[in-house]
């Protein structure tokens, strides 16, 4: 292997410049491929089908300058985890595999004024309320029970409708992208079945990787945005993951079954039918995108009541308002999502559907997309790491915009299957583990959970993070550790 390429089993990557690989454009890839990553990454994304993927979705009509693979990324449904493509708004596609099965699965972290030391000695009863009060696990029950009515409300309002319904204060909607409710948002567009699906799963976390931690901030890199974001060393963090639940992979299920049956010529070209995709301008794709919008509200709503929850909750354990802990959201950003944007490319101006699938946005200081809070700084982006090896807040980057259309990576990124993981680790030991190495407290529905998450089933978060300051895509700001956790 020579310094300038590297080989993965077949596919060859050239090394555009450090941490920035490309597949070159040929056959019918209408793009080249680029692969975000150090060496050490680029071991551990070669050992599935991630390149593969990345490589397929250069197939998809309209595509533009590149499809990328952050440094997170690993395989996914026909398009990788990890994978960002901006295709042409006018002439190009949407692609529901693109955005994924969870609809706006994302990350929103609520700021206290707590002390890691003053929260010590209650970390079992906190974890244990917090578990009994916030619904979890595969099947229904949430934080409301909802009417029809109500659904088609959330989902036309986002946060707006928890406003009104007394779950929310207006701050927090200044601190969610989009002020929480997405326009072009389409209710009737996302099915009956979806809509009872969803109906008793708002305000809930779900199963799988989606979880609420509790962690201390143990690092800030940059004092002045950290302040900017209310952070400083000690300070207690609560970290919200979860998505559209039941709503959302109903509506991604859907929109699959109709381009299947409304645009087989599309589907045909494309090496791979799971980026099932509708042309733009398509009846289909003017549907899919006010379902995906409704299922995108649907999401930020689920994740606010389960904010509103958690606060009640350190009320009880800490016995004090939530307002005198100063429990304010520092920001709630999407990561699996595809949105209508301006970006340049070719030297113009054009409208793409950015695509971002397990990829966050992390838009520069100064663009008029960042909330006003943070636009002299940059937006927060927020990268959850696994249960034992901490979490950090980044903000978007100079270079984004120039190298990811505005986005950096979401996560450590998977290195073991679910199954693979379930053979390799015992829940019980994994838990005792952390709690007695690490001071972590976790309580889920079942040690199978447990297990399928375990600190060794993930990629290194440093390095991920690493990759991402070095290219100025998403710069460190602050570091976290968790404390206590609960999943599903």
């Amino acid at each position: 292997m020579s310094n300038d390429t590297f080989d993965a089993d077949g596919i060859t990557l050239e090394q555009v410049r450090e941490y920035v690989w490309e597949i070159p454009q040929e056959g019918d890839m209408r793009v080249p491929a680029r692969v975000l990553a150090s060496e050490a990454l680029l071991e551990e994304i070669k050992e599935d089908k991630t390149l593969e993927q990345i490589t397929n979705t250069t197939h998809l009509p309209g595509i533009t300058t590149n499809a990328i693979c952050m440094p997170d990324g690993h395989q996914g449904y026909g398009f990788p985890v990890g994978g960002v493509g901006a295709l042409d708004a006018e002439n190009g596609c949407i692609s529901p595999g693109a955005v994924g099965y969870d609809i706006n699965c994302g990350v929103r972290m609520m700021r206290t004024n707590l002390t890691y030391d003053e929260l010590k000695g209650q970390e079992a009863e906190l974890v244990d309320s917090l578990f009994a009060n916030i619904p979890s696990g595969l099947g229904g029950g949430g934080v409301v029970e909802a009417g029809v009515d109500t659904v088609d409300e959330i989902l036309a309002r986002g946060v707006d409708w928890a406003l009104e319904n007394g779950h929310a204060v207006e701050d927090d909607l200044l601190h969610c992208e989009d002020e929480g409710m997405r326009e072009g948002a389409k209710p009737e567009k996302v099915s009956q079945k979806a809509k009872d699906r969803g109906k008793n799963q708002i305000g809930s976390l779900g199963s799988g990787n989606h979880f609420l931690e509790v962690q201390r901030v143990t690092d800030i890199f940059d004092p002045e945005v950290g302040e900017a974001f209310g952070l400083e060393e000690d300070q207690i963090v609560v970290l919200i993951h979860c998505g559209s639940r039941g709503l959302g992979h109903q509506t991604c299920n859907d929109y699959l079954r109709k381009i299947e049956q409304q645009h087989q010529g599309l589907l045909d070209q494309l090496p791979d039918k799971e980026l099932a995709a509708a042309p733009a301008g398509s009846q289909l794709a003017e549907d899919y995108y006010g379902a995906m919008n409704a299922a995108i509200n649907f999401a930020w709503v689920n994740r606010q009541l389960i904010m509103h929850r958690t606060r009640q909750v350190f009320e009880r354990v800490f016995d004090r308002s939530w307002e005198s802990m100063e429990m304010d959201l520092l920001y709630d950003v999407a990561h699996n999502i595809a949105k209508k944007e301006m970006h340049e490319v070719d030297g113009e101006e054009r409208e793409l559907y950015v695509h971002r699938k397990g990829a966050t946005r992390a838009f520069p200081a100064g663009h008029p997309e960042v909330p006003k809070a943070y636009r002299d700084v940059g937006q927060p982006v927020i990268i959850p790491g696994s249960m034992g090896a901490g979490n950090y807040v980044l903000r978007g980057g100079e270079n984004s915009m120039d190298l990811t259309f505005g986005s950096t990576a979401h996560g450590a990124g998977r290195l073991m299957s679910r199954t693979q993981a379930k053979n390799e680790f015992w829940g019980g030991d994994v838990q005792d583990e952390l709690e007695e190495q690490e001071q972590i407290y976790v309580k889920a529905q079942s040690g199978a959970t447990v297990a399928e998450e375990a600190p060794g089933v993930y990629k290194d978060v440093d390095e991920v993070v690493r990759v991402s300051d070095e290219l100025g895509i998403g710069d460190k700001v602050a570091r976290t550790f968790p404390v206590c956790n609960i999943k599903g």
